[in-house]
Parts: structure tokens; C-alpha cells; sequence
């Protein structure tokens, strides 16, 4: 499947966490090392090198962490979000104020390793659908303030974005059920509720309840921890009536064989939860 366009990411939103992740490091002193060793004019070249293969992501946070640090800062990219790294490839080169480059240097690190981290999981997991046409979604599972650039990150993954909050969908989960007095009724209210663009999830736990949301007109339906035999007969029940998301227990050891029973989607926490930072590194010489 190709994609007509490149994943973006909102610079508004990127900014606000650059800016936060600034503050929290610089505080109210700056840099106080930095200061007490480096002339203010002092410059210098800096270059991010990969230390292991991987999915590039978070460009965009690392040259907007140089730019926003302060003056004085030129950086130049040699590759760009989505693309296929291999050790030793050259990321990012910046140069200019040696105090401005140091300063920046951890945030911009820690924003690339870890949506390069999220990118190279996310798209470990799409290769174990190849040949279905199980698209692996993201949840809400993501670290407070950052799931706008974590589900970014996904994308440049080859994944997709399940709903970004509780206000752009409707996810009917089992205690919304529990406490609407049951799956009809849950349904109902929901559907009188919602607008006409607002699209009804419902998740169920048995088939069931999938006969049951079936029979409402649901627009998706989550199959809540099932075993592949129990996916393939959601399958063939809803033919196609709805589209039917696969969670719980999605291991990358498992992911091929959720996939291969039919489903539409698979949601997994750990593409954002569970990833591990890509290892890169930040190599400065003397301009």
C-alpha cells in the first residue's frame, strides 16, 4: 500500500513540547557548564550519526530544539522522517555557537532517539502484515504531552493513528457498558448523541456481542483479546458489515498470525509504549 503524502507533523504543537523540553533543562540559569568553559563566540560542528539501523524520526524536533535554543545555529539534514538508516549514516550536521549547540544538544537527542525508537518498532510490526490487509494502529497509550509526535512517529513507521483523544471518537468499552445498563442501550444513547461525522466503535469480548453490535450498525468493532480461531469466525460472521479491530496481547511474534485471520486493523501499546530509544550520537569537532 503507498502513501499519497508524506505524514506531517503540526509545528504549533511541536514547538510547544521543544520549548517545554528547553525550560526543563535550561532553567532559569542556562547552562551553567557551558558558560563557565566556552567563550560566547566560540563555535564549532556538530554531526548526529546512527549507531544502529533503524527508522529515522523527529528531524523536524531536533533542528526546531537548535533553532529555538538561540542565534547563531545552522543545521543541514542528510536524510529526512521515514527514511531507512543503517549504522554509521550521517542524521544531522549543525554548526555555528558552540553554547547554543551544547545546549540544545540533549533535547534535540532525546526527542530523535525516541521517535526514531517508536518508527523502527512501529515498522517492524507492519513488515509481519505484508500480504494482508491489516493496517497496525497506535492507542492513547503514550507518554503524557508527547502523543501528538508519538503517533507522528507511527506514521513515519508505516502505521496508522487510532483515535489522538476521548473527544474525536466514540470507543464504547465494556464499563461504559457495565454502567449504561448494557450493549443495546450503550449503542442507542450513543447514537443519538453522537454527530453525523462521529464515527461508533463498540468493543466486545465474545461473538456474542459481536452479532449484537452487528446488529445496531456500528461502524467498527473491537475484538477485545481474542485468539486467532475466535478472529477468523468474527470475520465470517461480520462479512464485511464492519470494520473489525484486533487489540490485546499483540506481540510482534504474534502480529502476522492476528493479521492473516482478516481483520482490518490491529491496536497495539507497544509500538509507543515498549519501544527502545534508537541509538544515535552526537560527535562535535572544532569550526
Amino acid at each position: 500500500m503507498t502513501r499519497a503524502h508524506p505524514p506531517m507533523l503540526a509545528r504549533h504543537v511541536m514547538e510547544r513540547s521543544i520549548n517545554a523540553a528547553l525550560a526543563e533543562d535550561l532553567g532559569e540559569a542556562g547552562d551553567i557548564t557551558s558558560q563557565a568553559t566556552i567563550g560566547p563566540n566560540a563555535t564549532a560542528v556538530a554531526r548526529i550519526n546512527a549507531r544502529s539501523a533503524g527508522v529515522i524520526c523527529g528531524l523536524e524536533c531536533a533542528v526546531a530544539a537548535f533553532s529555538l535554543v538561540g542565534p547563531g545555529l545552522e543545521t543541514k539534514q542528510f536524510v529526512s522522517d521515514g527514511a531507512i538508516i543503517g549504522s554509521g549514516d550521517a542524521i544531522l550536521e549543525v554548526h555555528g555557537n558552540a553554547r547554543n549547540l551544547l545546549a540544545a544538544e540533549r533535547t534535540a537527542l532525546n526527542f530523535l532517539t525516541h521517535l526514531s525508537g517508536i518508527a523502527t518498532l512501529t515498522r517492524s510490526f507492519v513488515l509481519q502484515t505484508e500480504g494482508t490487509n491489516a493496517r497496525i494502529c497506535c492507542t492513547r497509550k503514550t507518554t503524557p504531552g508527547l502523543r501528538a509526535l508519538e503517533k507522528y512517529a507511527v506514521r513515519c513507521g508505516g502505521g496508522h493513528n487510532h483515535r489522538f483523544g476521548l473527544n474525536d471518537a466514540i470507543l464504547i468499552k465494556d464499563n461504559h457498558i457495565a454502567v449504561a445498563g448494557g450493549l443495546p442501550a450503550a449503542i442507542d444513547a450513543a447514537r443519538s448523541f453522537a454527530g453525523h461525522l462521529v464515527a461508533i466503535e463498540v468493543e466486545v469480548d465474545t461473538l456474542s456481542q459481536l452479532e449484537e453490535a452487528l446488529g445496531a450498525g456500528v461502524n467498527a468493532i473491537l475484538l477485545d483479546n481474542m485468539d486467532e480461531d475466535t478472529l477468523a469466525q468474527a470475520v465470517a460472521i461480520a462479512a464485511g458489515r464492519a470494520k473489525l479491530e484486533a487489540s490485546g496481547n499483540v506481540t510482534l511474534e504474534r502480529v502476522a498470525a492476528i493479521a492473516r485471520t482478516g481483520v482490518d486493523y490491529i491496536s497495539t501499546s507497544r509500538i509507543t509504549s515498549a519501544s527502545v530509544p534508537l541509538d544515535l550520537g552526537l560527535d562535535i569537532s572544532i569550526d
